[in-house]
């Protein structure tokens, strides 16, 4: 399942790239894109386990920077 997120408090391009690559570590993530310049996330993902998949994306994004998270 493809979902579009809004993720608040991305500061630079490279913490967004840098987040995007512990995302596509995240078990039941398919594919992944964090655009920088619209902050938005493009995510597939396994769409039964949806909610658990979420919070582990978010736990990723704080390992670079912990203001951030994901608008759900």
């Amino acid at each position: 399942m493809k979902k579009v997120y809004k993720v608040e408090n991305v500061d630079c391009a490279h913490c967004a790239m840098a987040m995007q690559n512990f995302i596509l570590k995240v078990d039941g993530v398919e594919s992944a894109t964090l655009n920088f310049l619209t902050k938005r996330l493009t995510i597939e993902l396994d769409e039964s386990r949806i909610d658990e998949i979420m919070v582990e994306v978010e736990k990723a994004c704080k390992k670079v920077d912990r203001e951030v998270y994901v608008v759900k």
